[in-house]
């Protein structure tokens, strides 16, 4: 008896990006990035702008690159990479924004970053809401050194702009982080499925035997 296996799909289910998780934390950091520049960078800086589409860019092409998967995974692959590249520009201007005004980039086994990603933030008021405790804990430890030098003091407590952007730059390296296995992954799908044109072929072929016609798409 012949077995006969269920024919391939020619356009297979593509989309649904705002399930993914990359594209859930991208687009946090993007909303975090336009109020951190509304709010610390001067709106007629260049840099003001640049940060702004950069993380923008890191939402739109995760969007795009899911879209396009249907017909192209190389263009997925090629996006998603795009996207990967945008948000390494984005970790470049906070961290120069941090060393330019002497501000401290924090470690990342520093418990600060760890608790912000543990709260898992949806929201840029849930980032906000973070920012605020961190502060106020900053501040109750710098009153209780009062004994200790100014200069002590105040390097005891963090600024707003010093806990903010520390805080984009935790959720951008596990976006980054994101992003680096989806490469991975859509690479190696790419590799044993081939793109468009192989998956028409075999599909063309499983089909033949039916007396189906297959037609790509306009």
């Amino acid at each position: 008896m012949a077995l006969f296996t269920k024919p391939e799909n020619l356009i297979p289910l593509h989309g649904g990006y705002r399930k993914l998780k990359s594209f859930q934390v991208a687009q946090l950091v993007y909303d975090v990035t336009v109020r951190f520049c509304d709010r610390y960078i001067s709106p007629r800086s260049r840099t003001h702008d640049q940060m702004v589409q950069a993380a923008r860019s890191g939402v739109q092409n995760i969007a795009e690159g899911s879209q396009a998967s249907g017909t192209s995974k190389k263009m997925e692959l090629k996006l998603t990479n795009v996207a990967r590249a945008s948000l390494e520009e984005l970790r470049l201007d906070y961290e120069d924004f941090l060393r330019q005004r002497g501000l401290p980039q924090w470690l990342r086994e520093d418990t600060r970053r760890a608790e912000l990603i543990a709260r898992r933030p949806a929201t840029a008021d849930d980032v906000a809401a973070w920012v605020e405790a961190v502060h106020g804990q900053n501040g109750q430890s710098g009153r209780a050194e009062k004994q200790k030098s100014i200069k002590s003091i105040r390097s005891t407590v963090s600024t707003y702009p010093e806990i903010a952007a520390n805080g984009a730059l935790a959720l951008i390296t596990v976006a980054s982080s994101l992003l680096s296995r989806q490469v991975a992954a859509q690479a190696a799908a790419f590799e044993k499925e081939g793109g468009f044109t192989e998956r028409l072929y075999r599909t063309r072929s499983q089909r033949r035997h039916t007396g189906a016609t297959v037609h790509p798409p306009p």
